[in-house]
């Protein structure tokens, strides 16, 4: 018994530094996989298996237990809905088409301002003591509708001039995401929080390994056609960073023009900062033109440590925080 407490604890310390390091490991999946790109291009048929499986383990610590006082009062879900999947993606589209007229490009914008919001957005609710309760229902409620919005943005604002099978990325959602993370808050539900208790010191280091193999094997099928010392590259980057912080601002006068006040608002302004890049990323690389993976690549360089920035910024929290993963 003692032995298993210990390797527990083991495992637990592992999932602590992974965490810790994660604004340093997912840009080095990205470089790994484009360096080894021959060998991670052959999981390419796993991502959505491994993306399963980061799912589940963020979705086994949710409880949707509070979750009908936050229904009663529906107007930060509705306020939040309509800054990230409508405001967002619209400005996103206008900014990459003004500054940088690459038609792929553009659609891959409007696909991630369109895509989910993070599981992970909960631990930051809790870091930047959010309303959890809002926080929890956010994340599911978007995940849960994440097949109908994504294709559906992404037509809407792009129309004829892409081809895009929507059902198809509306199914890969529907088994990357949502049946995952239906599957870990009824398990964390029925067990009273006891299966979880016991599965996630072992679950979470292995999510993280899991998300930066995702990483890796989706920068290794875009590695042939993306060159970093093309200077658009970078011109691209700075605009995901730009767009990104913008997102955060948008959320935030939206739950002003709602009068959405703390702890409220930073539930809200963290749900529609952050995006499910590996998700994303992962619809991406299998639905449309090369090009259109690259801004979400950038952005999965940049997000966690703009969250920060962003959770002090609006949460007055000067401690220093753990950066967490997709």
């Amino acid at each position: 018994m003692p032995s298993s407490q210990n390797a527990a604890s083991i495992a637990q310390k592992t999932n602590y530094v992974l965490e810790r390091l994660i604004p340093i490991t997912t840009p080095m999946a990205i470089v790994i996989g484009f360096l080894l790109s021959s060998f991670f291009i052959h999981l390419r048929p796993f991502v959505p298996t491994l993306f399963g499986i980061m799912t589940f383990s963020g979705a086994l610590k949710l409880r949707p237990a509070q979750l009908g006082t936050v229904l009663r009062n529906p107007s930060p879900i509705l306020l939040f809905f309509f800054a990230a999947h409508i405001i967002m993606p619209v400005f996103a589209m206008a900014v990459s088409s003004l500054f940088l007229a690459n038609q792929d490009v553009t659609t891959g914008f409007v696909l991630l301002f369109s895509g989910p919001t993070a599981v992970s957005g909960f631990i930051w609710v809790s870091i930047f003591k959010g309303d959890m309760a809002l926080g929890l229902t956010l994340i599911l409620l978007d995940t849960l509708f994440a097949p109908l919005v994504v294709p559906g943005g992404v037509s809407l604002l792009m129309g004829a001039k892409i081809v895009m099978a929507g059902s198809s990325i509306a199914a890969s959602l529907l088994f990357m995401i949502v049946i995952p993370t239906f599957l870990g808050v009824t398990v964390n539900e029925i067990s009273k929080g006891k299966i979880p208790a016991l599965v996630c010191p072992w679950f979470d280091p292995f999510a993280k390994i899991c998300l930066m193999a995702v990483i890796a094997t989706n920068a290794s099928i875009i590695a042939p056609g993306v060159r970093f010392n093309d200077p658009f590259v970078w011109k691209t980057a700075v605009i995901v960073i730009a767009v990104t912080f913008a997102g955060f601002f948008i959320i935030k006068f939206t739950a002003v023009i709602g009068k959405c006040r703390s702890p409220k608002d930073i539930s809200m302004i963290i749900a529609g900062g952050l995006r499910n890049n590996s998700a994303i990323m992962t619809i991406a690389v299998n639905f449309f033109p090369e090009a259109a993976a690259l801004p979400t690549l950038l952005s999965i360089m940049f997000q966690q440590t703009i969250m920060a920035i962003m959770g002090k910024v609006f949460s007055g929290d000067k401690q220093n925080v753990v950066k967490v993963s997709e």
